[in-house]
Order: C-alpha cells, then sequence, then structure tokens
C-alpha cells in the first residue's frame, strides 16, 4: 500500500473525478461506450477533461501533474467496453455544476461553460 501525502491524494481524486465525470457525460451524449469516447469523440472529451481539470484545481488550490488528458484516455482505453451515463450526479458531475452555478450565483462567468452545456443537453440539469 502507497501513503500519499495530502497534496498527491488530492490530485489523484481530482483527476478520478474528472475522468468519471468527463467520460460518462460525453459517453452519455453520444449514447457510446467509454472506448468509443476515447476514440471517436477524443477532441470533444479532451476540452471537457481540460475544462473540468482547470476548474477543479483551482478551487482544491492544487495543480495537476502535466499530461492528465494522457492519462485519462490512457486508462479509458483499459476500460473500453464500460457502459456511460450520467448518474450519482450530487458527488460526481455535480460537484463541478456546484461550482459553475456559484460563480454564476456571484455574478461572475461560468468557468466551465462546456460542461454546463453538455449537462443541459443530456438533460441532467
Amino acid at each position: 500500500c502507497k501513503v500519499l501525502d495530502k497534496t498527491e491524494y488530492t490530485k489523484s481524486m481530482l483527476e478520478k473525478l474528472i475522468w468519471i465525470s468527463a467520460m460518462m457525460l460525453v459517453g452519455a451524449k453520444h449514447k457510446v461506450t467509454v472506448g468509443e469516447v476515447e476514440s471517436a469523440h477524443t477532441a470533444e472529451v479532451s476540452r471537457l477533461i481540460t475544462e473540468l481539470a482547470s476548474a477543479g484545481s483551482a478551487e482544491l488550490g492544487i495543480t495537476l501533474d502535466e499530461g492528465c488528458v494522457e492519462r485519462l484516455l490512457a486508462y479509458a482505453r483499459s476500460v473500453a467496453h464500460f457502459p456511460t451515463a450520467v448518474k450519482e450526479f450530487s458527488w460526481r458531475n455535480g460537484w463541478f455544476y456546484g461550482i459553475s452555478k456559484a460563480k454564476m450565483d456571484a455574478g461572475d462567468a461560468d468557468p466551465m461553460p462546456f460542461h454546463t452545456e453538455l449537462l443541459k443537453e443530456v438533460g441532467a440539469i
């Protein structure tokens, strides 16, 4: 068992949350598996991963290591057969949407407009 310090744990936690949130949302939009998200919708999911990583990192006061998009796409290839769906919203995509909503409620711009657009498109919000 490898014990991580708080910062390293938080970075890993955020990347895992980004992966499940981005892959499931893009997959639900297109009604495809994780593997199809990675192979057929690479630009779209990469854009979403980048947006979630930026806002999530800012919210948590951390900096993710270089190569986040590549790591998450590589993991998607290893579980290509997984189905996709937006579920467990409150602790997956909902965490990111909460950041957006708080910013917009304060009169600021949505830090994740693409994420918000996709949530609306699939009927999650």
